[in-house]
């Protein structure tokens, strides 16, 4: 939570955006000179707010709201270099959403170690709806199942991975978590 910021000062005093007569009351002065130091932090963070949408710059507090904003999920990371790092991935990731490839490197970035993933579904080509497959070798990759493969040397919650998985592929695929210790 944001909050008052000690001996941060405002760089647009109330006090000298006011007519001369208020300028000389010292009352005055003194209860804008207030208002500043409670404005002050908002008006830092207006003045950077590009800061706030870099996600190697923001404030820790600030990931997870620029996460909701992306629609990623930082519940699984502990790491504050990971979740960095994921966020500034996120426009790559999402390119790539429901693909193989796409699937390796979010679940790599969200719990690190080498990982593998075997798509088994297939595909299969016909020339009409209810004809024969079309010639040899039209089918890509025999099986209907999709496995994900983690090899790590620091320890890994698999049931976290699972849960991550039937969020992330593609609704239709059974899947399966293997988690090697490496």
């Amino acid at each position: 939570m944001r909050g008052g910021v000690e001996g941060l000062g405002s760089p647009y005093p109330i006090g000298k955006f006011l007519p001369s007569v208020y300028q000389e009351d010292d009352f005055t002065q003194r209860f804008t000179a207030g208002l500043d130091d409670v404005l002050a932090p908002a008006i830092s963070t207006l003045d950077c707010l590009e800061h706030y949408l870099d996600p190697a710059l923001t404030p820790e507090d600030f990931l997870p709201w620029l996460a909701g904003w992306l629609g990623l999920e930082l519940e699984y990371q502990h790491d504050l270099a990971r979740r960095r790092s994921l966020l500034a991935a996120a426009g790559h990731l999402y390119r790539k959403r429901g693909t193989a490839e796409g699937l390796r490197e979010h679940v790599k970035l969200m719990f690190g170690g080498d990982v593998e993933v075997e798509d088994g579904t297939e595909v299969t080509v016909r020339t009409s709806p209810s004809g024969p497959a079309a010639a040899e070798g039209a089918s890509v990759r025999g099986g209907r199942l999709l496995t994900v493969r983690i090899t790590s040397t620091a320890p890994v919650d698999q049931a976290a991975i699972e849960r991550f998985v039937a969020a992330a592929k593609p609704a239709h695929l059974p899947h399966t978590v293997e988690v090697i210790a490496g």
